[in-house]
């Protein structure tokens, strides 16, 4: 992810940050805990994503399952 993560347990599920300010806001901001998958564009939970580097510079998508990664990846 370009920088080392750690663990932030929010309700029973495990998220990624990267620094103390996202250690406080997980808890606090709800847009902090989801994304878009840019294959199916749903949004889904960052906690149960499948997290795959997808630029150049350690830039990560999240995608909802392994099928909308790899037909993400197969468009290229």
């Amino acid at each position: 992810m370009g920088k080392k993560q750690f663990e932030v347990n929010f309700e029973g599920k495990i998220y990624y940050g990267c620094c103390q300010m996202c250690k406080e806001r997980i808890p606090k901001d709800p847009s902090t805990r989801v994304a878009i998958d840019p294959f199916s564009k749903k949004q889904i939970d960052k906690a149960t994503a499948i997290i795959a580097i997808t630029g150049n510079h350690g830039e990560v998508s999240y995608f909802e399952n392994n099928t909308t990664y790899t037909n993400y990846i197969n468009q290229f």
